[in-house]
């Protein structure tokens, strides 16, 4: 128990140092966990992770906040659509499979890399200013859905919001991971407001894995903000098609 802990604990290190850049750190954390506890139930591991993935993204959030530009007035409304999305889709995934979904997962990531590949300039320029109601209407409903997603599946959660910050309200890449924290850090809470609420979550496991969640978020964070949107457009890309990858296996094997 003792040396699956460690293992567990240095993967969450790297889910927080790869979430901070592009979202994706589910893609290692979750598959990890499952794989080194599989006597546990599935919903209980789930929910552990959600503790981990919170203390990052917090964290990260709040670095981002000093150096990146992010407009809070939005998340008012933003905020509560998401934190509903992901509660509804946390409560979803104790009563059916997700099999069905991840075959248009699938599709939607393939399409989300051919657009983000073919479109150079994507995210590389300075963010244009969008009249603030058409952020919150349009922000309320990419973040409900995608908060909903994140209940319910969760990984490539982060490289949604990023590329839904960039493409409906034009913020380059270093913007929008700034942005796309703070919804997160709402998902998070509400997966772990449903998943405590019935016990399922394993806080022997959960807390050394925050710790490192967070070390790894330090250092991604503050590589991002020195490289800039260049350096995290590949890095998003990278993850993008990793948890393609990781999609298809599953499906396909």
């Amino acid at each position: 128990m003792e040396a699956e802990i460690v293992i567990i604990c240095i993967v969450s290190f790297f889910a927080g140092f790869i979430d901070s850049i592009a979202g994706g750190g589910g893609l290692i954390q979750t598959p990890a966990i499952l794989l080194l506890f599989p006597q546990f139930p599935v919903a209980t591991l789930l929910g552990t992770t959600k503790i981990p993935s919170l203390s990052g993204t917090m964290f990260s959030a709040y670095l981002y906040s000093k150096k990146v530009e992010v407009n809070f007035r939005i998340f008012t409304i933003l905020i509560p659509a998401a934190f509903a999305g992901a509660f509804l889709g946390s409560w979803v995934i104790t009563l059916i499979e997700d099999d069905f979904i991840k075959p248009a997962i699938l599709v939607i990531l393939t399409l989300v890399a051919i657009y983000t590949f073919l479109n150079k300039s994507l995210g590389e320029t300075t963010y244009r200013k969008t009249e603030i109601r058409k952020q919150m209407i349009i922000g309320s409903l990419f973040g409900f859905v995608i908060g909903f997603y994140d209940g319910m599946i969760g990984p490539g959660t982060g490289s949604f919001f990023i590329l839904a910050f960039i493409v409906f309200l034009g913020f380059d890449f270093l913007t929008a991971a700034a942005n796309a924290k703070m919804l997160n850090v709402a998902t998070n809470i509400a997966s772990i407001a449903l998943f405590a609420s019935t016990g399922n979550i394993l806080y022997r496991l959960a807390i050394p894995m925050a710790i490192c969640n967070v070390c790894g978020a330090f250092l991604g964070t503050k590589l991002a903000l020195l490289k800039g949107n260049k350096f995290i457009r590949a890095f998003f890309l990278i993850v993008v098609v990793a948890t393609i990858m990781r999609f298809a296996i599953e499906i396909f094997q």
